[in-house]
């Protein structure tokens, strides 16, 4: 029997993992304490939190990037059944560990094993993300709304996060003070995929035309 569940009350409950995700991200940026404040110079209280804020603001940005995946990907559901389920309950799993690999790469910010760790929990959010997208196309493959163009967009966004982490994790062991910041490419690729996807729609609505 193929049972299916309310998808409303998935996106919900996704949406309340995300959100308590991202908000325990800040508490990786310890608050100094009064006594902190009045003994040492406030700049370099805030200078020693650099690495703080740098793995709060890349978490944040990359986890809200899968969300928004992941409201695009619900969107085009028209039933939830057993696989897709679970697929996205083990993608919230990784959600709920991105704190603590958070803190750990913070807390060891300049070695490579808490850092591949790091890049390891956005690589597995990326693929069960992937897998999810994959499993949606072919699930409602009867929606108007996947067009070519659209499964091409959707794959290739998929593929963009899950490629660059995995390639983080690989420079890692090479070019570590690299690595960190290999992250700016999602974004820069996620610009030319965008590019190209609004290009392509448009020729198509002008040959439609």
């Amino acid at each position: 029997m193929n049972q299916t569940y309310d998808k409303n009350r998935i996106i919900s409950f996704s949406d309340a993992v995300y959100s308590i995700a991202m908000t325990l991200l800040v508490l990786e940026v310890a608050i100094p304490s009064s006594k902190a404040i009045a003994t040492y110079n406030s700049w370099d209280l805030l200078s020693n939190r650099i690495p703080n804020f740098i793995g709060l603001v890349v978490s944040f940005l990359v986890t809200a990037l899968y969300w928004v995946a992941h409201l695009r990907s619900m969107r085009l559901v028209s039933t939830v059944d057993n696989k897709l389920l679970w697929l996205n309950i083990f993608l919230l799993l990784f959600i709920v560990l991105m704190p603590f690999s958070t803190g750990f790469y913070v807390s060891g910010f300049g070695y490579v094993i808490p850092f591949v760790f790091y890049c390891f929990n956005l690589s597995a959010i990326g693929l069960l993300n992937f897998m999810m997208i994959r499993y949606i196309i072919k699930k409602e493959k009867n929606n108007p709304e996947l067009t070519p163009l659209a499964i091409k967009w959707h794959t290739l966004t998929g593929l963009n996060a899950l490629s660059v982490w995995i390639l983080a994790a690989i420079l890692a062991f090479i070019l570590p003070n690299v690595a960190r910041y290999i992250f700016v490419l999602i974004f820069v690729f996620q610009f030319f995929i965008n590019r190209n996807y609004k290009r392509n729609t448009n020729k198509v609505t002008v040959e439609d035309s």
